[in-house]
């Protein structure tokens, strides 16, 4: 059986390690000759919107998946006249707009923060004032680690926010205050199986995520019931086939759901090795229509991306616990490079095994206080 793939990098990798040990084999298709899924399996470079490319593409495969989320949804439309895509491009679309995916979030009474939707160019003065700063503002679309994203955290910036936000659809996000970030990946098969995994703690420095744990420290049932319920509740509402995560804000010990992402996700690494089936395995499972396999986790694990540039190799194996996955990329600030996951007993034990991970990197991974996400126009005071 072979499977293609949109997108070429390192979730796409990871899905095909996953995939073998199941008889599974790969067909990828990314616009980037230095994808690292040209290490370990055929891959064809050409733009997504080549229609000629991508019908030839399709040829013998049993179906389609895809890697991210900015796989033009027409790229998607169109392979679907010659193979099944999984998840479905009505997944793929609700995730490519903020506000698509925040009205689908309250039409299944999932919280969110409010919001508003100002028009292209419309002054955004009297929104800010409606919502309080600070603000969030974001693209509608296009954006992940940060990007399209700003942080307006008083009137003083309105000058440098006229300047310097694209003249795009905007959505006005009033800030939230929580306690942390904490997101959930969970997997529905084609016969309609759902598995979920346990909520994860993520930390991002600089709009990339540094360091995820799994599960969750000091989480309420309650919290991780009303995870459950939101996914349960998206994976019903869109016939979804696949794993999706839903990333949430914990505030006063209630969720408000962020945004989801119709795929694979990296606040998912750990469980190569920290639940009985990855998330990767559970993908592939969904998609072409076996049984999906337990999401238990195994004792405590957290994931750490490296991040711009690489630790020594020895380094890191020589803590008791860690496995390393390096993604084939070369090094360049900002870049996610690999992750290291550290596994232990219990969570005592993990605290000790992070605290040897070579302080080149652990460092900036390590600095917890910092959540914000996009670019502060108007620093505080």
């Amino acid at each position: 059986m072979i499977i293609g793939i949109l997108g070429g990098g390192q979730l796409g990798y990871m899905l095909a390690l996953a995939g073998y040990p199941l008889g599974l084999h790969f067909r990828f298709l990314d616009p980037s000759p230095e994808a690292p899924v040209g290490r370990i399996a055929a891959r064809v470079t050409v733009p997504f919107d080549d229609r000629r490319a991508l019908e030839k593409f399709a040829g013998g495969l049993e179906l389609v998946t895809y890697e991210f989320e900015n796989v033009p949804v027409e790229s998607a439309r169109f392979l679907e006249k010659f193979v099944p895509v999984r998840p479905s491009t009505v997944a793929l679309e609700v995730a490519q707009d903020r506000l698509t995916e925040k009205q689908l979030f309250q039409k299944l009474g999932i919280p969110t923060t409010e919001y508003v939707t100002p028009k292209v160019g419309e002054e955004l003065e009297p929104l800010l004032k409606k919502l309080g700063y600070p603000v969030m503002i974001k693209t509608r679309r296009l954006g992940y680690d940060g990007k399209g994203q700003w942080i307006l955290r008083n009137a003083d910036g309105m000058a440098a926010a006229r300047e310097e936000l694209p003249k795009v659809p905007l959505i006005l996000e009033r800030f939230v205050p929580f306690t942390r970030e904490l997101s959930v990946l969970a997997a529905r098969s084609r016969s309609g199986e759902v598995a979920i995994y346990p909520l994860v703690e993520n930390h991002h420095r600089e709009g990339i995520l540094r360091l995820s744990l799994a599960p969750a420290p000091n989480l309420s049932p309650a919290v991780q019931k009303a995870a459950e319920e939101a996914a349960r509740s998206l994976l019903e509402e869109l016939k979804y086939v696949g794993v999706m995560a839903i990333e949430f804000f914990e505030h006063e010990g209630q969720l408000l759901a962020n945004e989801m992402a119709p795929r694979v996700h990296n606040s998912g690494h750990w469980t190569i090795e920290g639940a009985v089936t990855s998330q990767f395995e559970n993908h592939l499972r969904a998609v072409v229509g076996l049984p999906l396999g337990s999401t238990a986790p195994i004792g405590c694990s957290a994931m750490v991306n490296l991040i711009g540039e690489l630790p020594e190799t020895k380094d890191v194996l020589r803590v008791t616990g860690a496995h390393l996955h390096l993604y084939g990329k070369t090094e360049r600030p900002g870049r996610k490079l690999g992750h290291v996951t550290v596994h232990a007993a219990d969570a005592e034990n993990l605290s000790a095994r992070i605290a040897e991970l070579p302080a080149s990197f652990r460092r900036p991974e390590f600095c917890l206080g910092e959540q914000t996400r996009g670019r502060v126009i108007a620093p505080a005071g």
